[in-house]
Parts: structure tokens; sequence; C-alpha cells
């Protein structure tokens, strides 16, 4: 496949120029990706998912999802159009050189709009999205322009999850992205860091015309081995790239620096309790 890159509406003004893509990529699936698995078992093991599951992911980012999915028996597609440098870790995932180790002839992962993932005429069984939206403003619209394309590739009645930050006041890290929300110029609008509301999730499945089915919240501590790896970890999420916009990189990484000291066990590791929260819905 050569890839074309159709790039949605991002709801943040995006990185520095000055940003290294490839590096930033590589800390999110080294550093910060597994944060999630425990969210990701959580819906795996609530859906049954294994052999027959059909799974669509959106912003699969570096596959580490969909690399669980597929343990389990699942035939997976995964859908990234923001980032080509997380596509490109995926695809080492997924598809490694090893003869010994060699994907399922139905993983599948593409960098246009999630039309583009249609294999015949098979629909997906299975649709999520796993990259937690609720901590910028505007991401939920962002999510949005990927479900109104995704939603109609489904089976009908199909779950599709959504997941979210959850209260602020059971994540430690909302003490840290208070930095990027006082260090983001208020002009960005779509982009500048702001809480998680409670009704994040049922609103866009409600604009996606979709049904509410169950939630749940899941506990996915961000447990880092250093400072200097809580730092590049919490970078690579892009929640802070409106504050390195209006100020610089060298300001950033100190306030988060100040702000996680309360978070430093006596042996220098960082360990921040959260919980994530998600949401079931189903399609028309």
């Amino acid at each position: 496949m050569t890839p074309t890159l159709v790039r949605q509406h991002q709801p943040h003004a995006g990185p520095s120029p000055h940003v290294d893509l490839a590096a930033r990529a590589r800390d999110w699936s080294e550093i910060q990706e597994r944060m999630l698995v425990p969210l990701h078992e959580a819906v795996y093991r609530r859906l049954d998912v294994g052999p027959g599951t059909r799974l669509l992911g959106l912003g699969c980012g570096s596959g580490l999802a969909l690399l669980i999915a597929a343990s389990r028996g699942a035939s997976v597609t995964g859908v990234e159009p923001s980032s080509p440098e997380r596509l490109a870790l995926a695809r080492e995932r997924l598809f490694p050189e090893s003869p010994v180790s060699r994907a399922r002839a139905d993983t599948r992962l593409v960098d246009q709009a999630p039309g583009a993932a249609v294999d015949g005429a098979a629909r997906f069984t299975l649709v999520t999205a796993f990259e937690p939206i609720g901590c910028l403003a505007g991401d939920a619209e962002g999510l949005g322009d990927l479900l109104a394309a995704a939603v109609p590739l489904a089976e009908r009645g199909a779950p599709v999850v959504l997941t979210g930050w959850g209260p602020p006041e059971r994540c430690a890290t909302s003490s840290v992205l208070r930095v990027a929300a006082k260090l983001a110029d208020p002009l960005h609008g779509a982009g500048r860091p702001r809480p998680a509301l409670r009704d994040d999730l049922e609103e866009v499945a409600q604009r996606a015309g979709l049904r509410p089915d169950g939630s749940g919240r899941v506990a996915c501590p961000f447990g880092y081995a250093d400072l200097d790896s809580a730092v590049r970890g919490l970078l690579s999420t892009g929640l802070f790239d409106a504050a390195i916009a209006a100020t610089d990189q060298e300001q950033v990484d100190k306030e988060m620096a100040e702000a996680l000291h309360p978070h430093r066990r006596p042996d220098g590791t960082v360990w921040m309790p959260n919980v994530f929260r998600y949401l079931i819905a189903r399609t028309p």
C-alpha cells in the first residue's frame, strides 16, 4: 500500500515545527501508550473480544491496543490519519519482519479516512476510539469526524467504544495538566486544555447517532522510571502542544518537572493514580 495521508481536523494547533515528531512518536510507543493497557483489557473482557471479532480501531496510534486484540484472536484494522510517525511504529509491531512472528492476513493499517479500511462486504463488529477525550477543547469534534465515517462501516447494533479522562479529582495527572492550561494562550481556543466533563462521551455518542448501552471506569495509573521519562511521556500525548506554542519548550519542561515533584517516590520513580472512563454505545 502506498500511503496517502488524509489529515483529519485536529483539535489543537499541532506541535512546534522544532519538535522531532519521530522521537515524540517513539516516546509515545515506548513510555506512554502502555499506561492505557488496563483500559484496553477491561473493554475487551467486557465485550468478549476474540475469534470472530472484526475490530476497527480509530486513532490507533502505534498499535498496542490492536496488538492486544489480535492476541485474543480478533481481526484488527487500525486507522491513524493524524500521525504517520505513530502509524509507522504500528506497522513495525503488527507486521514484524521475523518469519516466525507474522501478522494475520486480516490485519490492516490505513492512514486515510475509515472508508479506506473496508475490505469486501464484511462489516466491523466493534469500533474503538481509545485515545481519551475530555482534556482539550475541541477534541470531541475531531473524534466526531472519525465516527461519522466509521459508523456506517459497522454492523447494525455493533458496539462503539468511546473513552475519556475521569473526573479531575480522581486523576492525579490533572495537577500536571493544569500547567498546560496555565501556559496555553487563551486565544488558542480549540486545543487549549480544559477539565474533563461528566457527559463528554454521551454528547459525542448522541451527535454520532449512537445509543448508549453501558459504561465503566478503569484505574490506569501513570508510572514512570524517573522524572525525565515522565516529562517525555506526557509531552508525547500532545496535551502540552498549545503551551509550548504559547511559551517555549524550556519553560514547559521546567514547570512540568515542578508539578511532577509531589508524585516522585523516594526511589526516583513517578507514580500518579488515574481513572479513565469508557462508554459503550450501539450503532443504529
